[in-house]
């Protein structure tokens, strides 16, 4: 097979597993806020290389469970190297949840691992000593991307397409295939080098030519992927919405219950008003804006049940303004006078001080907004991050939100922007609303890499973005994902906007996962001569760790 290959098949079975957790690792360099394309190549290179070794070492269904084992590491280092931030979450209120912080600093990669442990694993069924090895492997790991994305209620962060994601050209193509069909592709054309792994001198030009082949078709379409992409983005602006004027605010308020609690519930509240208000700078009153918005749980208190704070509110805005702004909302009444359920909603509240609308977030965050199997760890004492008694209900998938003086708005609250197609409405007018708050991550990547995730959705479905999160990043985006304005993470203050319009409706809107699907089945029909090829059975080589 390849000098490579041979060197890693004869190391022992640690440092095979070492190499792979390193070269996880490597690939996350690809993720927001470094998109350092080059490093998910020796990632997925040095991952074939792997398999290579494997197959050298065992034949045929012999690979099911070294290709396994290869898989977790590798996945588990490039969830430990991507999401190390969320640890600073437990840290927010640290004499509560610090004991915590393994779980989900460790815990959280090695359960997130086992999806491309399974795609190392169907690729490790499929593989022979053949270029099309590698439209398998991304085929599986493509696969197994989109199953961590709606099995057990899904989760898909830094999918592997987030790699070209994070770069606007070629984030393009994602408005035809969509954030899976980009984890294909991405991985296909980072695997591709593994290929040159043969002897060169020993080879015969035949074999010279399969091994060059594949390196250069990924060139090819990593080249197509950045010209469609610029051609795709228009030379000028976009055109805006007539008679709209957007103001959005970031509070830059600490999440820790010394500052975010109903004690300072007035105190909070005024810091919003004077904010958005802009004294001295761009006041509200004379601005011309139409629509205000503001984060995630925005207050420490239900909006809907404090007369006083909706009237303050009311009295800030212009007439004919509105404020779309994340908040919690409660129904029903328990026997103690408390709501029976709490919803993390986004309201919208008119110049007069009433709540016009509501949107009730349907895609809740596990531990972070409710507790999975409740019952049981509540009696154990444990309790979300959020300071909500039983946790939050979840609201009715696919709900939108009328916001008066705005197109038909497709509602995002924070972890709902993740997950590619939620909401999105099939019609060429529109707006995403995405309110945030990742304030719990500090100055980290993850905000940068929630940023970007939220950006592919503007591109999927051709609609404008409006973002607002409580300490950044906080943008308005037009439709091809382009910055229209901004305030980075840590800086708090308001930008102002015209809102940009909507554009044809995309084929990822009007399709789904339709293109998504024809790359799989690409992949492994043209991994199938492959199979063919490598039919006749292998016997074990004598190579031992």
């Amino acid at each position: 097979m390849a000098p490579l290959a041979h060197r890693l098949a004869a190391a022992p079975a640690w440092l095979r597993r070492a190499i792979a957790c390193l070269a996880g690792a490597t690939g996350a360099l690809a993720l927001p806020p470094l998109g350092l394309f080059p490093a998910l190549v020796v990632a997925m290179t040095v991952a074939v290389w792997l398999l290579d070794a494997e197959r050298l070492r065992r034949a045929g269904a012999g690979m099911l469970r070294p290709s396994l084992i290869t898989g977790w590491w590798f996945g588990f280092g490039y969830f430990v190297a991507g999401l190390w931030w969320l640890g600073a979450a437990f840290l927010v209120e640290a004499d509560e949840f610090a004991w915590a912080l393994p779980l989900g600093v460790i815990g959280l990669p090695a359960l997130l691992a086992l999806f491309p442990a399974a795609g190392f694993a169907l690729a490790g069924w499929l593989w022979r000593p053949y270029p099309g090895r590698i439209l398998a492997f991304a085929g599986a790991l493509g696969l197994c991307d989109y199953l961590r994305g709606v099995l057990f209620t899904g989760f898909p962060w830094n999918t592997w397409g987030m790699a070209l994601g994070a770069h606007l050209p070629t984030a393009q193509i994602a408005s035809v295939v969509g954030l899976y069909g980009l984890g294909v592709l991405a991985v296909a054309i980072a695997a591709a080098p593994a290929a040159l792994d043969i002897d060169w001198r020993a080879a015969a030009r035949r074999a010279r030519t399969c091994a060059l082949l594949p390196p250069l078709l990924a060139a090819a379409t990593l080249a197509a992927l950045f010209i469609y992409g610029e051609m795709r983005i228009p030379a000028g602006p976009a055109a805006t919405v007539s008679g709209v004027k957007l103001r959005v605010a970031q509070p830059g308020i600490t999440q820790d219950t010394a500052v975010f609690n109903w004690e300072n519930r007035e105190k909070i509240l005024n810091h919003y008003v004077r904010l958005t208000e802009g004294a001295g700078v761009a006041p509200l009153a004379t601005s011309g804006v139409t629509h205000v918005f503001w984060p995630e749980s925005a207050f420490p208190f239900l909006l809907a049940d404090s007369p006083d704070a909706l009237r303050v509110i009311g009295d800030m805005l212009p007439p004919g303004a509105v404020l779309v702004t994340g908040a919690a909302r409660g129904e029903g009444n328990t026997p103690g006078g408390r709501p029976e359920r709490y919803y993390n909603s986004m309201q919208v509240v008119d110049h007069a001080g009433r709540i016009v609308d509501f949107y009730d977030k349907s895609r809740l965050v596990p531990f972070g907004e409710y507790l999975p199997f409740g019952g049981v760890l509540d009696a154990l004492g444990l309790r979300q991050f959020v300071h909500v008694p039983g946790g939050f209900t979840a609201g009715r998938p696919g709900g939108g939100l009328t916001v008066p003086g705005l197109p038909p708005v497709t509602p995002l609250i924070c972890y709902e922007a993740i997950f590619p197609g939620h909401g999105a409405p099939r019609r060429r007018e529109g707006v995403i609303v995405n309110v945030t708050n990742d304030g719990w991550f500090g100055d980290t990547p993850g905000p940068w890499q929630h940023f970007a995730q939220a950006r592919l959705r503007a591109i999927e479905s051709g609609l404008p973005l409006i973002r607002a999160a409580n300490t950044g990043i906080s943008a308005v985006l037009d439709p091809w994902g382009r910055t229209v304005a901004m305030l980075p993470p840590g800086e708090t203050g308001f930008i102002d906007s015209a809102l940009p319009q909507a554009i044809s409706t995309t084929i990822y809107t009007r399709l789904g996962n339709f293109f998504f699907a024809f790359l799989l089945i690409f992949c492994f029909s043209l991994s199938a001569p492959s199979l063919k090829l490598g039919g006749r059975r292998h016997g074990r080589q004598d190579v031992r760790s």
